[in-house]
């Protein structure tokens, strides 16, 4: 019979911290702060309603319109998961691109990166699934160094 190994705390700390991640007091104490941040950032890139909706995992409209309104809600953890590709996407433009106007405006510019085939980063990342976040994030953590 095969012995598990002994449990470290660092283990035992991420279990916890994955479980409380997930869990709905943790994702609620999260979601209208997030959400406050995400629609900030979208009138700074000018993102359009069904814009929003695809990169927030395509909610029904009447949702992000109650999302907007600032209703506490408790989003799903792959809604969250969203947010902060976007977030992170959002600080490497302004890391990458000092000037605010360029890092904001970068999503809606064609990209011949292989990625993107000549679209705009913004397309992609509406048209795709979560993995064109995850995409594009690791494209500009990269370019950061």
């Amino acid at each position: 019979m095969a012995r598990s190994l002994p449990r470290s705390e660092a283990d035992d700390a991420a279990v916890t911290s994955s479980a409380l991640r997930r869990s709905p007091a943790e994702r609620r104490r999260k979601s209208g702060p997030a959400l406050r941040t995400f629609f900030r950032i979208a009138d700074a890139w000018r993102l359009d309603a069904e814009e929003q909706r695809g990169l927030l995992g395509w909610p029904a409209r009447s949702t992000l319109y109650t999302w907007k309104a600032g209703r506490p809600v408790t989003l799903p953890y792959d809604t969250l998961i969203r947010l902060s590709l976007v977030f992170g996407i959002y600080k490497a433009l302004h890391i990458l691109y000092p000037d605010a106007t360029l890092a904001d405006g970068w999503l809606r510019l064609p990209n011949a990166n292989p990625l993107f085939g000549g679209r705009t980063p913004v397309a992609t990342m509406v048209d795709g699934d979560i993995e064109a976040l995850y995409a594009v994030r690791r494209l500009l953590d990269g370019r950061r160094g």
